[in-house]
């Protein structure tokens, strides 16, 4: 009998450790607005950590969070520590996220479903995976709060990121393309939720 209790103690605690962190705003298109981009044409470059960062377009976004993922290994988690999977128009609805199944794995953002629910080309407008870089320690301290299923604000810049060594990494600076190399690479400035202010 003692066995069986443990068995049932240890499954409950790893599943409060490892439980997904999210909220459930209900249904409706909760971030209803395009991503605003406006391109740099010359922006400079500016030193960040090991880095040099060249600012490409100045980004705004509005997106319910369809996924989130942390990073800890790789030279982009020096840059990157969390990915987040955005969407926006119908794909901020809950009656359209929740028949597709959602997840993150090597800094990819991937979806499946039985039928769709909406045109699989809306699905790909709609959503993309971009790599946050928070700015300083508080606008990454917002980051860590921010769960599955909130509605954000996120202000900042797409780049260029230059390792010393030639390693580079570049965002997307389309919101159709889809594929390797279409991640959006976000010098994160603010970000904020807003879940009850639609």
């Amino acid at each position: 009998m003692n066995k069986i209790l443990f068995y049932i103690l240890l499954v409950f605690t790893l599943f409060i450790i490892f439980k997904e962190d999210s909220i459930d705003l209900g249904p409706g298109v909760l971030a209803p607005n395009e991503p605003y981009q406006e391109k740099l044409s010359n922006a400079k470059s500016f030193p960040f950590k090991e880095f040099t960062i060249t600012p490409l377009a100045d980004f705004e976004i509005k997106a319910k969070v369809l996924s989130r993922e942390n990073y800890s290994a790789g030279k982009e988690a020096e840059l990157s520590p969390t990915d987040l999977a955005l969407g926006w128009g119908r794909m901020s609805d809950k009656t359209v996220t929740e028949q597709l199944e959602i997840w993150q794995s090597g800094r990819w953002f991937r979806w499946k479903t039985q039928t769709l629910p909406i045109p699989r080309r809306e699905i790909e407008l709609h959503s993309a995976n971009m790599h946050m870089l928070p700015q300083n320690e508080a606008v990454e301290e917002a980051l860590k709060k921010v769960k599955r299923g909130d509605i954000v604000k996120i202000k900042g810049s797409l780049v260029k990121v230059d390792g010393k060594d030639g390693w580079h990494w570049v965002s997307s600076l389309s919101r159709s393309d889809t594929g390797n190399g279409a991640c959006e690479v976000v010098f994160l400035k603010s970000i904020k939720v807003e879940n009850y202010n639609p």
